[in-house]
């Protein structure tokens, strides 16, 4: 196997490119480049570590004609073309917890110093004044904290308020109550937190729906005196609304370390408004947590070009370098499941139901669902991978259905795969074998043994004495040698499957010969 190789293109702690060394990945460390420069050489990676600073844009994945993966060392991947990486195939990971203690306890420190006045006493303390009756700041005590997001850093943000003894209620459409009880904090509407909340912080990503969350309009709907702070992301605050908000009075202070255009302009509006403090995005900004999200994106890296493992991923289901050897011959199985329908379904398909039984139905089926995909989509592109698949599928309003059944059929584990066709639905099932090799068991409702490799010559016909030799002799005349056969059909007399294994393609004049028999129903030559 050849060995990955691996570009370091932003500023990034020592020890990810120690990790990948010793893992046995050739890694290149080279920073401060250009678009144009980084096009002209991302062409020679199979991954690419990037921070901030890196812009894979949409002509770079162009470019990267072996590239399969991006891993950014943070949580935000505002930098990254995800829609483009999906449909080239390469997965997108980022490092979501290696700073979440270091963005949550910078959130923290901004409330403490909105709370005090402490960047603007300090400032005029060292100009030689002594401004001591001019700053009179609040408690944080028997405040009431409104979390807009409770995820991994908002929790973190909770469990440090509650310690100093604010009352904190959340608004997340993801939290549950049960994770609330839990946290200790209480679950509310966005209206219900705006009204009561007297300090308002965000922990949310930025998305279509949370796009200026703190809108002109719900900024309005505030407690009057409420204090925001903002170490998530830029663009979930209207700028210019908060400007009049602080101006007016209605708004208390404000305390932003993100904002939507970075860097912002020398003449942005907040900087003139009263009670505003800012931070050039320095919620990562810890020793602590720049060496954590190195190391993690440097690991997760090393275990998708070395063993398959995906952790941490925004465009395909995750899967543990501990899961990968055990589910990898499941997602074989499945693969050539779905390409065995893709190739023999004509029609424009619209439904496809991926089935798990026995041992399979105790694994995680999102990457047996990739798998089923990846072979069905060959049928509209050879260069379609577990990432690709279902953005292709969803192109073509696909719509995938997964079941998992706990009962116990014929087999120790079975997966099925169904698609809706104008004759009806078309099915097949597969197991594996003890020693973990994929086996077809079923196919249409007929019951056939069958390995799917290689070349196979697929035949539907009546079944009938003498069929056989026929077939072998016309193969055998046309010079094709025959590796396996193997048989099925409903019942005597009735509607029979011949499938076979054979050295090389069937040639089309052939598949034509053959559909001439007596008894031949349909012919389709296989390959996988």
């Amino acid at each position: 196997m050849t060995q990955p190789k691996v570009l370091i293109s932003d500023k990034m702690d020592p020890k990810a490119a120690a990790i990948f060394k010793e893992r046995g990945i050739q890694v290149d460390e080279i920073t401060g480049k250009t678009k144009d420069e980084l096009i002209a050489i991302i062409g020679d990676y199979d991954g690419l570590a990037i921070r901030s600073a890196t812009k894979v844009t949409a002509d770079v994945l162009a470019a990267a004609t072996n590239l399969k993966v991006v891993g950014r060392a943070g949580i935000g991947v505002d930098n990254i073309d995800i829609p483009a990486a999906s449909a080239k195939g390469v997965v997108v990971m980022n490092t979501p917890f290696g700073n979440s203690i270091t963005t949550a306890e910078h959130a923290v420190a901004m409330m403490f110093a909105l709370a005090r006045q402490i960047p603007e006493a300090n400032t005029r303390t060292q100009e030689g004044k002594w401004p001591k009756n001019d700053f009179m700041g609040v408690e944080l005590t028997q405040k009431t904290l409104g979390l807009i997001g409770c995820g991994n850093i908002g929790s973190i943000v909770a469990e440090r308020a509650l310690g100093l003894k604010m009352k904190v209620v959340a608004f997340d459409p993801f939290l549950t109550p049960e994770r609330a009880i839990e946290l200790g904090v209480e679950k509310a509407d966005l209206d219900t937190l705006l009204a009561r909340a007297d300090f308002i912080t965000l922990h949310t990503p930025l998305t279509d729906q949370t796009r200026n969350v703190l809108s002109r309009e719900n900024l309005a709907r505030t407690k009057k005196g409420v204090r925001i702070i903002n170490c998530a992301r830029g663009g979930l605050i209207d700028e210019e609304a908060l400007k009049d908000a602080l101006e007016s009075g209605h708004v208390a202070g404000a305390a932003l370390d993100v904002f939507a255009v970075e860097p912002p302009p020398a003449d942005h509006p907040l900087f003139s408004a009263p009670n505003f403090i800012c931070t050039p995005h320095l919620g990562a900004s810890t020793d602590e947590a720049q060496v954590n999200v190195a190391i993690q994106v440097a690991e997760q890296i090393s275990d998708y070009l070395l063993t398959g493992g995906i952790t941490n991923a925004l465009n395909v289901p995750s899967l543990s370098a501990e899961e990968a050897p055990k589910l990898r011959p499941y997602m074989e199985l499945a693969e050539k499941l779905g390409s065995l329908v893709g190739q023999l379904a004509h029609d424009n398909l619209t439904t496809i139901s991926i089935e798990v039984e026995g041992a399979a139905a105790e694994l995680n089926m999102k990457p047996i669902t990739a798998a089923v995909l990846t072979g069905l989509m060959r049928r509209y592109s050879d260069s379609v991978n577990m990432v690709n698949a279902p953005h292709l599928a969803r192109e073509r309003g696909l719509d995938v259905r997964e079941v998992r059944h706990d009962r116990e059929g014929d087999y120790h584990t079975l997966v099925r795969v169904t698609v809706a066709t104008s004759q009806g639905d078309r099915s097949v099932a597969g197991t594996l074998f003890s020693n973990g090799d994929p086996r077809l068991v079923e196919m249409f409702g007929i019951k056939v043994e069958a390995d799917l490799d290689g070349d196979m010559l697929y035949i539907v016909n009546e079944d009938a004495p003498g069929f056989i030799g026929r077939i072998g002799s016309t193969l055998g005349d046309a010079g094709l040698n025959i590796g396996t056969f193997h048989l099925g059909r409903r019942e005597a007399g009735g509607e029979a499957i011949l499938l076979l294994s054979i050295d090389s393609a069937m040639p089309e004049p052939l598949l034509w010969q053959i559909c001439q028999l007596p008894g031949v129903k349909t012919v389709k030559g296989l390959k996988f």
